[in-house]
């Protein structure tokens, strides 16, 4: 099954503050620490580093949690 997201791809993801969108910088396939906050990332249950258009804040999502976006 081919990835759903790639590197520079443009997304949207739900927040507590309502709708925000960012860049998809890598996928994530081994556990990491981003800020603190542990990823539990594998290959089998990859998860996608993407920057905020707004914050330029970094942070990993779920493929399920992401929406590709236009432009």
């Amino acid at each position: 099954m081919p990835d759903p997201f790639k590197p520079g791809d443009k997304v949207g993801w739900n927040t507590s503050q309502g709708r925000t969108s960012g860049t998809v910088k890598k996928k994530l396939t081994q556990p990491t620490d981003i800020k603190g906050h542990h990823v539990a990332a594998s290959p089998d249950n990859p998860e996608y580093l993407v920057q905020s258009d707004k914050t330029g804040a970094q942070a990993a999502h779920k493929p399920g949690a992401l929406r590709k976006r236009k432009g």
